[in-house]
């Protein structure tokens, strides 16, 4: 009883401060499967007509309270204009409290180039709802100094008159693609919206995200077909919100259909750092039609701050489709010859 009242106590000061202060928000290991959510000049991006993809990040499975993330998309592309329209739904989790947040949001992008180079530019706005569950939070009067959290007590701490919160939020992004250097950076929150559930001002920090990547042919041999080359992409991506920032470096080995990937992703402000592996499946149902299937898994394993038994680190799971529509020969004919950023992951 004494171990259980000891885990509320440390995930209570977490769920507090989520009420009270400027939240954070996630990133995917797997930011390559989820390329809208990382950037949405990335929105349109791809061979096809059409994309979806799915992931789903399930962190510290062992803490008790659960820190889960999920990021549904859609995509058009849209080869007139060498961009898109997409969809974008986001859902997080955390803790025993249902910290719940909710997101969906429309994407336009647009790109500019020729053989050489394609600079893509995104813009993104849409409606969050933020939720939280008070009555299963537990605090101090509700915790018997020997028996430690005693079942059906009640507390007297007040609670806030709303648990629901809805608000309008906004994103950006740009994307450069240079021959075999993809580079791009994104901002979301950008008009600062009031996360408080309360009459004390929140408002959320923008986050602020860098990329790239350099893709590297070990073959070098440029009568083979795509399909039998051989690559090496190193990429780095850096993240900032408010005092909270992380990089996240390493590399992928991609040939025909397999892709795998080792990352090193720092803490930043004193959090815990990951060691991550990646490995991805591409499947080819349809090639000439242009329809592929992708399934992807990564498991990151703390790397100093917290022990890997206490918390099983944390894995995600991700799928994506894409496919040529019938009344369209193909999706993807501007810039013909060029470089895509889809080239890199």
């Amino acid at each position: 009883m004494r171990g259980l009242a000891k885990y509320y106590l440390l995930i209570l000061p977490v769920l507090l401060g989520c009420l009270h202060v400027s939240a954070q928000d996630h990133m995917y290991s797997q930011f390559f499967n989820s390329p809208v959510y990382l950037n949405p000049a990335l929105n349109g991006q791809f061979q096809g007509d059409l994309r979806m993809n799915l992931i789903y990040r399930n962190q510290y499975t062992s803490v008790p309270g659960g820190l889960s993330y999920l990021t549904a998309s859609i995509d058009y592309n849209v080869p007139q204009f060498g961009g898109g329209l997409g969809l974008l739904f986001t859902r997080s989790s955390e803790g025993s409290a249902y910290l719940n947040k909710n997101n969906i949001a429309g994407i336009y992008s647009y790109s500019v180039g020729s053989e050489d180079f394609v600079l893509s530019f995104g813009i993104q706005a849409g409606v969050t709802n933020r939720s939280v569950d008070f009555s299963k939070l537990v605090f101090g009067d509700q915790i018997d100094p020997s028996l430690g959290y005693i079942p059906g007590s009640t507390t007297g701490a007040d609670k806030p008159d709303y648990n629901n919160k809805f608000y309008f939020d906004s994103g950006a992004g740009i994307n450069l693609t240079l021959k075999n250097f993809n580079i791009g950076g994104a901002a979301q929150h950008i008009n600062r919206p009031n996360e408080s559930f309360t009459g004390i001002s929140a408002t959320l920090p923008i986050r602020a995200t860098a990329h790239a990547s350099f893709r590297y042919n070990l073959t070098q041999d440029d009568n083979l077909d795509e399909d039998d080359k051989s690559y090496i992409i190193p990429s780095v991506v850096f993240y900032k919100q408010a005092q909270a920032q992380s990089l996240s470096a390493g590399m992928q080995y991609k040939r025909r259909s397999i892709n795998v990937g080792a990352w090193y992703r720092s803490g930043g402000s004193g959090g815990p750092g990951a060691f991550v592996v990646s490995l991805i499946f591409d499947l080819f149902i349809n090639k000439e039609g242009g329809e592929k299937l992708r399934f992807g898994v990564s498991h990151d394993v703390p790397a100093g701050g917290l022990n890997y038994s206490n918390t099983s680190g944390t894995t995600e799971g991700s799928i994506g489709y894409e496919t040529t529509l019938p009344s369209r020969s193909g999706g993807d004919h501007k810039f013909f010859g060029a470089s895509r950023c889809y080239d890199f992951y």
